[in-house]
């Protein structure tokens, strides 16, 4: 074993856990396209260096300079990043607590025809972005609804859905929502996901799911590049979920799911006791992340940069995830991942005492 794991292996993944990996995406998600012909977009995975490289490969696989793109403020900061230096128009398409509104996205459609699509020159968007539960950092899940519609609308305009989901197997509530993969009949949804949340980050260990064509041009790129993912760390998570089973690591993934819920009430409790009349915000339905948004106060930079940072509150301003980072924002992002309960009521007791109160008065900020 220990050999093996020494070498070199299959750029695509271990064979062993590519097809173990395969199976549980059957059981989760049943995709339509496990049956097609490969031309026609039969479901294919392959193992990445984590979820964040296999996300990257796809978009320098699918985007050209000068491409439309659609994705949902307020957004993961890494994908901005990955986004930018490939000289995309990213599209924002409105959303709420229950994630992508489906009208705005219409309304965003509406600048084209749905003909334009088979027209190069109309720059139809090339696929949506979005991570549909617990997004990071609004922590807002799509429902079974707007997922349909968003699907029908990806047909109608003929553009993919990468379906980023690091948070899937941290969703609070049951039962859980269709997948779009679950959804793909035309074989247009590219998924991503992880095992950073529910095994170790530190194991790099992702893995991407879409039509076989896709796929193998992702594989392509990974041979050139960084050639496989870590033999020593698929061996390892293989093992592991060889010796569980699927219903041992999904009653892994519950007991994940119970440790979170229970760190989602506590920083909720933490934040109706502290910030109630100074903020408001939603109940996360997954994830890891609080998105907060302070009554009164036009902009948070000096809120957390000079203030909280100073008192060793660490909260995320939340103009890191939208696409002009400079424009004023009233949201922080909190986690409750690692935090103790006595730390989240401590954090948030602090900025209520000390400066929240102060700053929200400024008569420098909005009324």
């Amino acid at each position: 074993m220990m050999k093996r794991a020494l070498q070199y292996s299959q750029s695509a993944g271990l064979p062993e856990l590519l097809s173990w990996l395969k199976q549980l995406q059957v059981k989760l998600h049943n995709p339509p396209t496990i049956h097609y012909p490969p031309s026609q977009g039969q479901m294919d995975m392959c193992v990445t260096c984590g979820s964040q490289e296999g996300l990257c490969k796809v978009f320098e696989m699918i985007v050209n300079p000068g491409d439309n793109i659609l994705v949902n403020e307020p957004i993961y900061s890494g994908t901005i990043h990955a986004l930018q230096p490939l000289g995309c128009n990213m599209i924002n398409v409105s959303s709420d607590e229950h994630g992508i509104i489906p009208d705005s996205l219409r309304e965003v459609l509406s600048r084209w025809k749905p003909e334009d699509s088979k027209n190069p020159e109309k720059n139809t968007p090339k696929f949506l972005y979005t991570v549909p539960n617990g997004n990071n950092p609004a922590g807002n899940s799509l429902t079974t609804n707007r997922k349909k519609e968003i699907y029908e609308l990806a047909r109608k305009y003929d553009f993919l859905i990468i379906e980023d989901d690091p948070y899937y197997f941290m969703q609070f509530n049951k039962p859980w929502a269709p997948t779009f993969l679950s959804m793909d009949v035309d074989g247009r949804v590219i998924r991503a996901d992880s095992f950073s949340k529910v095994l170790s980050s530190g194991l790099r260990i992702g893995f991407i799911t879409g039509p076989k064509p896709l796929i193998e041009r992702i594989v392509l790129h990974t041979e050139v590049s960084t050639m496989h993912t870590s033999t020593f760390t698929q061996l390892l998570v293989s093992q592991l979920l060889h010796q569980w089973g699927e219903e041992g690591f999904l009653a892994h993934v519950e007991r994940i799911i119970d440790f979170y819920r229970k760190q989602r009430d506590a920083l909720l409790a933490a934040a109706d006791k502290w910030l109630s009349g100074l903020a408001e915000w939603h109940v996360p339905t997954a994830g890891m992340f609080l998105w907060v948004k302070i009554k009164g106060l036009h902009d948070v930079r000096k809120l957390i940069e000079e203030k909280a940072f100073k008192k060793e509150i660490f909260m995320l301003p939340g103009y890191n995830f939208y696409l002009d980072s400079s424009a004023p924002c009233p949201y922080f992002r909190a986690s409750f991942s690692l935090a103790s309960p006595e730390q989240m009521d401590m954090d948030y007791r602090k900025p209520r005492s000390k400066f929240l109160r102060t700053v929200c008065r400024e008569p420098t900020e909005e009324p």
